[in-house]
């Protein structure tokens, strides 16, 4: 019942995106889904679900399933070739995964039944989520660049000066470092779903053989933030300070609708800000910085893996944090807000499986009134923040670091306490004979 019910509200969910995106005359993510059974797709996300998907499979049954999926984008490399047809963006394979996923969900209906047939269909419904929450995700990135004309980074750009305008010295920093860090960071924020999936595969490697999910994973927590996360767009639109405020000497940004050309060289000043105009093209995907709240979702989930998991989610989150900063897509106030904004989600998906102890209960709540009190200062108490850097600056990190402590507290008392183990007494020696 579970299951269905998220079904019905992520098919709900699609309708409505379809329905907002047709509005402003494009398609919407049920369209571009349906179009992927045919037409060239992004392959990342597709081979990605794929590789989720197969988790419920045998070893003998995943590499038949990636067989027939690169067969069948072979036929359809070979036949676009032969007609010429267009490629849009170099994308000319990813079908096949698309087809292999939809083909395992008919022989779950077909071919199993019973606790065989509902575990393929979650891992067909895993995978086809995962594609699902990108397209949606591109979906509310468009809809936020046209229903969303004004932008208020002149309020965030203000309240940032409470940290110290990070992302003007990361910016700096990133430039002086030279292309290799360059091209090592937008790897590694590009790549950032990739990151997700490889830590997801370790957690729900144990599937095919315990026939069953673990009751908590990365998946969840990433789709609910993909899903929730557009909505706070719509209600606190940023572009970012390489676009409001010019590319600088970098070379990038949206200069025309910028403010001035100053980002990363010179802060900007402190002034009463007001929201401004933008294009209806570039996203108004800043507050909270979701590849924050992504990052640390990450982090969380690969402390419980081997030793080089562990390391790798430690240096995704820094690089992410880094590259977030330096290339100018965030403010610091962003990732201070993303974080929370993670731990807060990953608290209430944690308290939902326990039952909603009192400990989760008043962890989550605390978590989003720190969330909301973030969005509020950074839209009518910007001007205090940069005129009293010494004292907003600390409370935000304080405000973020009780939300940390809090999490870290409240999960130690959910872990199962280890039973030590009971040693038998010396017996005494018999002596005699009886």
């Amino acid at each position: 019942m579970l299951w269905a019910a998220v079904g019905v509200a992520a098919f709900g969910f699609l309708v409505g995106l379809e329905i907002a995106a047709r509005r402003y005359g494009q398609p919407g993510p049920i369209t571009n889904q349906v179009e992927g059974l045919i037409f060239a797709p992004k392959p990342g996300p597709l081979y990605g679900g794929l590789a989720l998907m197969m988790v419920v499979l045998t070893w003998r049954q995943r590499f038949i399933a990636a067989g027939v999926a690169i067969g069948i984008d072979v036929v359809f490399v070979l036949v676009r070739w032969a007609v010429d047809a267009k490629m849009t963006d170099g994308h000319f394979f990813g079908n096949g995964a698309l087809w292999v996923m939809l083909g395992c969900a008919v022989i779950a209906v077909t071919r199993h039944t019973g606790r065989e047939r509902v575990l393929l269909l979650k891992g067909v419904g895993l995978g086809l989520l995962l594609v699902a929450g990108r397209k949606a995700g591109d979906t509310w990135l468009f809809i936020t660049s046209k229903s969303r004309p004004a932008v208020l980074d002149r309020y965030v750009a203000t309240a940032d000066h409470a940290l110290g305008n990070p992302s003007w010295l990361v910016g700096r920093m990133v430039r002086a470092a030279g292309p290799i860090g360059t091209h090592l960071l937008h790897f590694v924020y590009a790549q950032l779903a990739v990151a997700a999936i490889v830590v997801a595969l370790y957690q729900l490697r144990n599937v095919a053989v315990e026939r069953c999910f673990p009751r908590h994973h990365l998946v969840r927590t990433f789709l609910v933030i993909g899903l929730l996360g557009p909505a706070i767009y719509m209600i606190f639109p940023v572009v970012g300070p390489v676009f409001a405020f010019g590319p600088g000497a970098s070379g990038t940004g949206g200069a025309h609708w910028a403010v001035a050309n100053i980002w990363p060289d010179t802060p900007p000043p402190i002034s009463t800000p007001h929201p401004m105009p933008y294009d209806e093209i570039t996203p108004r995907n800043c507050m909270p910085s979701l590849h924050t709240a992504w990052a640390t979702a990450i982090f969380i989930h690969s402390r419980k893996g081997s030793r080089v998991l562990r390391f790798a989610g430690t240096f995704w989150l820094i690089a992410t944090l880094s590259a977030t900063l330096g290339f100018g897509y965030h403010y610091g106030v962003d990732l201070v807000a993303g974080a929370v904004f993670a731990l807060t989600v990953e608290a209430a998906l944690r308290s939902h499986d326990r039952g909603w102890d009192r400990p989760g209960i008043q962890l989550v709540i605390y978590g989003a009134t720190v969330f909301a009190a973030l969005l509020v200062s950074y839209r009518y108490l910007p001007m205090e923040m940069a005129r009293h850097p010494r004292l907003f600056g600390p409370l935000l990190i304080l405000a973020m670091g009780s939300v940390v402590y809090g999490y870290i507290r409240t999960t130690k008392l959910w872990e199962p306490a280890a039973t030590p183990t009971r040693q038998s007494e010396p017996k005494p020696e018999l002596s005699g004979v009886p």
